[in-house]
């Protein structure tokens, strides 16, 4: 949640943001969020409106009860993309701490599976 504007109540959103980087484990990432999605654990959205500071977009994630990030690897660039927006306080996860190896790791529907296993875990 932003610093300035977060928000007690359990209302707002569960909002899931993936890294959708070059590599497999970006690929991974955005699979997992989609299939979370679609599953119905939270919603995924838009990472590069946080980036644009697009008006309608910062509001909706300031009024999310909860926010998972999805980075794909150890530089964390969707964590930093949101820390540098202003949020603070959500949940993230790591495909590379999951054992997943970036640059050597197949897309595969067990592997999205594993994360968004995670990822709704930690969701709830």
């Amino acid at each position: 949640m932003s610093q300035e504007n977060s928000c007690s109540c359990s209302g707002g959103p569960r909002l899931i943001f993936a890294c959708s980087g070059a590599a497999d484990v970006g690929q991974i990432a955005d699979q997992s969020a989609r299939k979370m999605t679609k599953n119905g654990a939270g919603k995924m959205f838009c990472l590069a409106g946080v980036g644009g500071r697009i008006s309608g977009i910062m509001k909706t994630t300031e009024s999310a009860s909860k926010i998972l990030v999805i980075d794909g690897c150890e530089l964390d660039c969707a964590k930093e993309l949101l820390k540098q927006a202003g949020f603070a306080g959500f949940e993230h996860l790591r495909i590379t701490d999951l054992g997943m190896q970036k640059g050597r790791t197949d897309v595969t529907e067990q592997n999205i599976a594993k994360v968004a296993e995670q990822g709704t875990a930690i969701l709830k």
